[in-house]
C-alpha cells in the first residue's frame, strides 16, 4: 500500500460504471469480470445501486490484503463515507447489507472478537452425529413430499427449505415460522426495494424468539446466547442471530443447489450417475471455487487514502471483495482443470479475522442434502436447458432460481 499519485481519479469522479449485479444476474459472470479488468485493472469502480459507487476487488491477492488489514480497511459501515455524510438513503435497498448492526459482521477488534465468540462456542457446541442425523432425516422427509410426482423443483421443494428449517430447529422456531423466515431472508439478500421490509419481518420474528426464551430457556442456541455474558443486551443477542441465520440460510441453500446443478449437468462428477471420474466430495470444492455460495461480499471501508493494486481508494470509500472474481485468478491456478483437484486456495470463506466460523457445519449440511437427493431420486435428470436456469436476483448471490429435474416415480423413500 502506497501513497496514490494525485492523477489517478477517485471513485466519485469516475461514471459509466458497470452496475454490481450484473456481475450476478447473468450467465457468464466471468465474462462480466473480464470485461471490468480489462477495463479497469484487479480493483474496478462499480455501482452499488444507482448514485452509489463502490470498489470491486477483483484479484486474489489484493483480497488477501484487503481482508486482513483491519487497520486500513474497516468492516464498520460507519466508516463508509456515503453512510455517514447522508449520501446514501436511509431507505435504500443495500441497508441490511452494508448499514451498522451491532453482530460481529460489521465489528473490528476487541469488539469483533467478543461478538464473534458467541458464534463460535454455538458451533463448537453442536454435536455433529446428531447435527447429521437432524439433516439427513430433514431431507427425507422434503424429498418424500414430492418423490411419488416423479418431478420437482431442487431448489423450492429442497434446497430452499433445507437449511431454514435446519437453522430454525438450531434457534428454537418452528415449520409454520420457516417460509415467513425464507421470504424476509430473500428480500433481505436481493437488496431491492423490498430489502428493508424482508429485514425488519426477520428482526420482528427473532425478537419474539428471544421474548419467548426469557421465559423458558431451551436447548438451542437461542438461549446460549441469552446466558453469553458476550452479548451484553437483546440488541446484540437480536443481530447475533440475523447474522447466523441469514448467513445460514443464503449460503448453504446456494452451495446445495449450485452442487445439484453440477453434480447433474457435468460430466466430470457423478460418479455412480454418469460414470463421471469425479465425485460429491470434489463438486462440493468445484462450486467454492467456481460459483462460490457469496460471490461479492461487503464490504470493507477505507481507513485512509491509500493506493490498490494502482488504484486511488480515499478514506471512507467501500470495497466489495469479489470473490468469485478472485477464484478465477490466473495467479492461483495451475491452468490444468485435474491437477486443480484438491486445490483449496479458493476465497469462498473469505479470509482473514473474518473467515467464516460455519466451514465444517455448512459442509456436513450441503454434503448430506446433495448425497440424500442424489441418492433416494432414481435416474434424476435435470428437465430444462442449462441456459434455462437463471439465478435469483441478487448483487451478492447466485443461488438458481429453480432446478427442474425428472426422476423414477416412487411411492415410498428410505433412508
Amino acid at each position: 500500500m502506497t501513497t496514490t499519485p494525485r492523477q489517478n481519479p477517485s471513485l466519485a469522479e469516475m461514471t459509466d460504471l458497470m452496475p454490481l449485479s450484473a456481475t450476478t444476474n447473468c450467465a457468464d459472470p466471468q465474462s462480466a469480470y473480464s470485461e471490468l479488468r480489462a477495463r479497469w485493472g484487479q480493483v474496478a469502480p462499480v455501482e452499488l445501486e444507482p448514485g452509489i459507487p463502490g470498489w470491486l476487488v477483483l484479484g486474489h491477492p489484493e483480497i488477501c490484503n484487503v481482508a486482513r488489514n483491519e487497520r486500513l480497511f474497516s468492516r464498520d459501515p460507519h466508516n463508509w463515507r456515503m453512510y455517514y455524510e447522508g449520501i446514501v438513503s436511509p431507505e435504500s435497498g443495500l441497508g441490511p447489507m452494508m448499514f451498522p448492526r451491532d453482530n460481529a459482521y460489521f465489528a473490528d477488534g476487541d469488539k469483533h472478537r467478543r461478538l464473534r465468540a458467541p458464534i463460535e462456542d454455538a458451533l463448537e457446541g453442536m454435536p455433529e452425529h446428531q447435527l447429521a442425523a437432524m439433516v439427513r432425516q430433514t431431507c427425507t422427509d422434503l424429498i418424500g413430499r414430492f418423490v411419488d410426482r416423479g418431478a420437482g423443483d431442487l431448489v423450492a421443494d429442497y434446497a430452499a427449505v433445507i437449511p431454514m428449517l435446519v437453522v430454525g430447529r438450531m434457534f428454537g422456531f418452528g415449520m409454520d415460522q420457516a417460509e415467513q423466515f425464507r421470504q424476509g431472508l430473500l428480500a433481505l439478500f436481493g437488496s431491492g426495494e423490498d430489502s428493508q421490509a424482508g429485514n425488519r419481518r426477520v428482526e420482528e420474528m427473532l425478537t419474539e424468539i428471544i421474548h419467548a426464551r426469557r421465559v423458558e430457556r431451551a436447548s438451542d442456541v437461542t438461549s446460549a446466547f441469552l446466558d453469553n455474558t458476550n452479548l451484553r443486551d437483546d440488541y446484540e443477542i437480536e443481530q447475533s442471530m440475523v447474522l447466523m441465520v441469514s448467513a445460514g440460510y443464503e449460503t448453504t441453500m446456494t452451495w446445495i443447489a449450485q452442487t445439484l446443478r453440477l453434480m447433474l449437468t457435468d460430466e466430470r462428477f457423478g460418479g455412480r450417475l454418469r460414470g463421471g471420474r469425479l465425485g460429491l466430495d470434489e463438486a462440493l470444492d468445484e462450486v467454492l471455487w467456481r460459483d462460490p455460495p457469496m460471490t461479492n461480499m461487503p464490504a470493507r471501508y477505507a481507513l485512509a487514502d491509500c493506493d490498490l493494486a494502482g488504484r486511488r481508494i480515499e478514506r471512507g470509500d467501500a470495497l466489495i471483495l469479489g470473490l468469485a472474481a478472485a477464484n478465477a485468478d490466473s495467479r492461483v491456478h495451475s491452468g490444468d482443470p485435474w491437477l486443480e483437484v484438491g486445490n483449496r486456495s479458493y476465497l469462498a470463506y473469505s479470509t482473514g479475522p473474518h473467515t467464516c466460523p460455519a466451514q465444517r457445519t455448512s459442509r456436513i449440511i450441503t454434503r448430506i442434502a446433495v448425497d440424500t437427493a442424489l441418492h433416494l431420486l432414481h435416474d434424476v435428470v435435470v428437465a430444462v436447458p442449462a441456459e434455462e436456469i437463471t439465478p435469483i436476483p441478487s448483487p451478492w448471490t447466485r443461488c438458481p432460481a429453480s432446478l427442474p429435474v425428472r426422476f423414477a416415480r416412487s411411492a415410498t423413500v428410505h433412508n
